[in-house]
């Protein structure tokens, strides 16, 4: 079993920068890809980027490519995401998630998740 943790949400004003951090506490082994996702109020989660377990390939949605980047820390079992130049419409909890087939886009994909947290930027 493997207990995820998110955390490094917040306030910020539209243009500023804000890095989540994931944390995976449990046996990782059986796991290969790591996803971000989010969820604002009213709205279907959808998917933010994903990174295989190696760090080396990774996807992005396009509302985010070229601002935000996703990463990993095999040593410290812990994902990032680096968000720069946010916008009010980045506002939504954010996930993240750990799937044991490849990277996926698709939420239902994944098997294990975080409780999420608060990114609200204000214009």
């Amino acid at each position: 079993q493997v207990q995820l943790v998110e955390s490094g949400g917040g306030l910020v004003q539209a243009g500023g920068s804000l890095r989540l951090s994931c944390s995976a506490n449990g046996r990782t082994s059986s796991y290969a890809a790591m996803g971000w996702f989010r969820q604002a109020p009213g709205k279907e989660r959808e998917f933010v980027a994903s990174i295989n377990w190696s760090g080396v390939t990774t996807d992005y949605a396009d509302s985010v490519k070229d601002r935000f980047t996703i990463s990993r820390d095999d040593a410290k079992n812990a994902m990032y995401l680096q968000m720069n130049r946010l916008k009010p419409e980045d506002t939504a909890v954010y996930y993240c998630a750990l799937r044991v087939g490849p990277r996926s886009n698709i939420p239902g994909d994944y098997d294990a998740w975080g409780q999420g947290t608060q990114v609200t930027v204000s214009s």
